[in-house]
């Protein structure tokens, strides 16, 4: 029997190229995503390994209640000074001490645009040795910064700012903007930097002048003396420091919580990829078992022949599992070395976006090698388990009076029997998550959602005879006798349309689904934007580090300016909960930002007065006049030390001030930093492109602003949902191929079926091209089948679920994107056109009488 499957395996070679790339491409999928995750791991780990290999111990400052790292000047201040690092030169076993000053510098590009990735832009001190030399940055062109006016960069930075030694380099650290000479070029593996991040060093004077104070340090790294143990040194270094004030971590710790903290970054993106490439698997499933049941109806008379020489229903199960093993093993050594090339492909492309992944080697390891080879042949055995059973169920008399006998009656019944309760189950479960008010009630939606698409799965066959039949009237009427003999082929067998389309089902239905979500969700955001902003600008920086008081005010000044409204983030505990409050100007946040007060107003808020979001109101009981106990998040854990605060009003949901607001006087008291969040502005004659650059040209210039007007808030918000619903038709991408494989399939062994058929056709007078037009309608039937109800499931599932969106996006409501469902369609046509080309082709190429006498 085995060699009976091998000769099976090689006699079919053509018909089973199909399925055996549908299991290479999941296969390829799976083990791309894998190399690509240790890979990347490995590079990083390598990289971080590299960063500290001279870091025997490092003491980082922290900071307690007592002496907060934050001063009232704004400046961190810590306890690594001078007097310290002595202290730990001193001690026995250390050979140097380097002193670290961090922070965080954003530089301005040729365009005036920021380079770099927010905090990722890095700033530290040059620490040169007594040939000028610093080991960690070593020097690449010019000299390091030793003066005031001075200023080095990595290479990636300065290549990506046009700059070149001897240029000025503006750029921005938490103020105002600053100008530089660049006197030096440096290379650097930080992974912070590679990563999409940028660097910047100044002399160890002036860093400390930007981001703490004369003679102190953020990090000590210490090096130890050839022979000394790191925990030893540790302990002996966290004996000198200042209790609560710094912690010192060996270089071994070190290392392997960077290791794990890596660890934990690659697995939700390993994941989310793995989740996708289990999608194309499992579409490739309805391939496999497709083209085996196909196979054995062709090889009914050969199997009637086995069994009439003896052999078992068992070896006959187990002869089709080989064949399957085999081609599951050939497909997924192909895909092993097809995921090698997409992991590459995928790293590629990353690194174009600004991901700024370490070089290294392209790793495949063991584990990744025996997850593809697994994966696919345990999923061609799986899936071609069912039509196995069915092929040793074949009576040797049956099959060898007939070539292919109708499904029974009775199992087609079970089917739908069985889809119907699925269905119903998971279309309860849906109509149950309609009522649900919490975004942690997800799972139950994901579960109900699996139901309703396992339940159309298994009803496809008895959707298809309705869908198909109307489909049918069209082309009937559009293209005649093709058309209807399109309809009656793929209304032949429900069970193998039903599975060919399904593949196709399933890749549209998620695409739909997050489609559906994804525009509504833009809407609904725009809508708050439009709806709760009466300003015409909102002004923050973009790396979260605020806006100097005083700068609003030369924002007022500026001609057209009616009003300027600063937002203050704080916030309070309020017993159980907490409660987000923001700090603003009472005269002017009503004219930036609509309020509508249900009750109450800001007329008589008085100095504990506060006003409050309805939801919240709601959440906590509250009515307008209640007061309640609050305890500011800055309050000291041992002197918890409690305010009374008074609802003065309650507005309707508005993004724009959140759940509550009180008076700058109420919250700033509380601030580490007195500093504006945000600037809300208001002019005369609404946004222009020379107001825009006069509000920049009051604030400095600076690199570090964003001046966004209507029109930039709602680009911001459309372009993360449209990057997200791209990266999932992209990864989606994968398993509507696999399904455009699938159809190509069955036509071509639906071909090969009805052989004699289209012989007899050709011989009553229908040429050529009404062969190829049958088979082309028939491929376009069957992929339409399969859009509608990806579609129309799609939509449902999308429905049900934008309930829980709706709990954190007030104004979300459901609106369907027709130009975008209309072009799923199109592509399912186009689909259904370019797959019929080659089983067209084969089908009008027949020999009539060879055809005809076609056993």
């Amino acid at each position: 029997m085995l060699r009976t499957a091998l000769r099976n395996v090689l006699a079919h070679k053509a018909r089973l190229m199909m399925t055996a790339l549908a299991v290479l491409l999941g296969v390829a999928f799976v083990a791309g995503t894998l190399i690509f995750s240790d890979t990347v791991g490995e590079a990083i780990k390598k990289a971080s390994t590299k960063n500290l290999k001279d870091v025997a111990v490092s003491v980082q400052a922290v900071s307690d209640d007592n002496a907060p790292l934050i001063g009232k000047d704004g400046k961190r201040t810590t306890a690594l000074d001078d007097k310290l690092v002595n202290t730990v030169r001193a001690l026995p076993g250390v050979q140097s001490v380097r002193r670290n000053v961090a922070g965080t510098a954003t530089l301005a590009g040729p365009d005036g645009i920021p380079i770099g990735n927010g905090w990722q832009n890095i700033a530290t001190n040059f620490q040169p040795d007594k040939d000028g030399h610093d080991e960690r940055y070593p020097l690449l062109e010019g000299r390091g910064p030793a003066a005031g006016g001075e200023i080095a960069l990595d290479e990636a930075t300065a290549k990506a700012a046009a700059h070149k030694v001897g240029d000025s380099v503006r750029f921005a650290t938490d103020g105002p903007v600053l100008t530089k000479k660049l006197v030096g070029i440096v290379s650097t593996e930080d992974p912070q930097v590679t990563a999409g991040g940028s660097l910047a060093l100044f002399d160890t004077a002036t860093a400390q002048k930007l981001y703490l104070h004369p003679g102190q340090f953020d990090e000590l790294v210490v090096g130890a003396a050839p022979g000394t143990d790191q925990q030893a040194l540790a302990g002996k270094v966290r004996e000198v420091l200042p209790k609560g004030r710094a912690e010192a971590t060996s270089g071994t710790e070190l290392a392997a919580e960077q290791s794990r903290m890596i660890a934990e970054q690659n697995k939700s993106l390993s994941q989310t990829l793995l989740v996708f490439a289990g999608i194309a698997l499992f579409v490739g499933i309805f391939i496999i078992a497709n083209t085996f049941t196909m196979l054995i109806s062709q090889r009914s008379r050969e199997i009637a022949l086995l069994r009439a020489v003896g052999a078992s229903r068992r070896q006959v199960v187990r002869s089709v599992l080989a064949e399957a093993a085999m081609l599951g093993l050939i497909s997924s050594l192909i895909g092993l070395g097809l995921g090698a090339a997409i992991a590459v492909g995928l790293r590629a492309v990353l690194d174009a976006n600004g991901a700024g992944f370490p070089d290294g080697p392209l790793i495949i390891s063991p584990t990744a090698v025996l997850c593809a080879l697994g994966v696919g042949v345990v999923v061609t055995v799986l899936a071609a388990w069912l039509p196995s059973r069915k092929a040793a169920k074949i009576a040797p008399v049956e099959a060898l009076n007939t070539v292919e006998a109708p499904p029974a009656l009775r199992s087609l019944v079970i089917r739908n029997s069985v889809g119907t309760v699925v269905t119903g189950l998971g279309v309860a479960v849906m109509f149950y998550v309609t009522t649900l008010k919490s975004s942690d009630d997800m799972p139950i939606a994901m579960a109900g959602a699996m139901l309703t698409l396992t339940g159309v799965i298994i009803l496809a066959p008895l959707l298809s005879r309705p869908l198909v039949s109307l489909a049918g009237v069209v082309t009937t009427r559009l293209f005649g006798i093709g058309g209807k003999l399109a309809k009656q082929n793929a209304l032949r067998n429900p069970r193998r349309t039903a599975a060919t389309a399904s593949a196709l089902m399933i890749g549209l239905t998620l695409m739909t689904g997050m489609t559906v979500v994804g525009n509504s969700a833009q809407q609904a955001m725009d809508k708050m934007t439009a709806d709760g902003l009466k300003a015409d600008y909102k002004i923050a920086t973009s790396t979260y580090v605020g806006l100097d008081p005083e700068l609003s005010q030369k924002v007022a000044e500026i001609p057209g300016v009616e009003a300027v409204a600063p937002l203050r983030n704080s916030g309070v505990e309020t017993g159980d909960s907490s409660l987000n409050l923001i700090g603003t100007d009472f005269a002017a946040i009503g004219r930036v930002a609509r309020l509508d007060f249900s009750s109450g107003s800001l007329k008589a808020s008085g100095a504990d007065g506060i006003a409050v979001s309805r939801t919240a109101a709601k959440e906590h009981g509250w009515q307008t006049g209640d007061t309640f106990d609050a305890t500011f998040f800055d309050r000291k854990e041992t002197n918890r030390k409690k305010t009374k605060l008074k609802i003065v009003g309650i507005y309707a949901d508005n993004p724009v001030v959140g759940e509550a607001i009180g008076a700058t006087s109420l919250v700033d008291p509380h601030l580490t930093e007195l500093k504006n969040d945000e600037l809300l502005v208001k002019t005369e004659g609404g946004s222009t492109d020379e107001l825009e650059k006069q509000i920049r040209h009051a604030l400095g210039d600076s690199p570090l602003l964003k001046v966004q007007d209507h029109a930039d808030l709602r680009k911001e918000n459309a372009g993360q949902i449209e990057t997200v619903l791209y990266i999932v038709y992209g990864l989606l991408g994968m398993a509507v191929i696999i399904a455009v494989v699938g159809v190509v399939n069955t036509l071509a062994m639906s071909v090969f079926e009805r052989t004699r058929e289209i012989g007899m056709l050709r011989a009553i007078g229908l040429a050529r091209s009404g062969i190829k037009q049958m088979v082309r309608l028939e491929s376009v039937v069957i992929s339409l089948f399969g859009a509608v109800l990806g579609i129309g499931v799609g939509v449902f599932l999308s429905w049900a679920g934008g309930n829980l969106v709706s709990q954190g996006l007030p104004t979300y409501e459901l609106l369907l994107p027709w130009g975008r469902l209309g072009l799923f369609l199109l592509i399912a046509l186009v689909v259904g056109v370019l797959a019929a080309l080659w089983p067209a082709r084969r089908a009008a190429r027949l020999n009539m009488l060879e055809a005809i006498g076609a056993q």
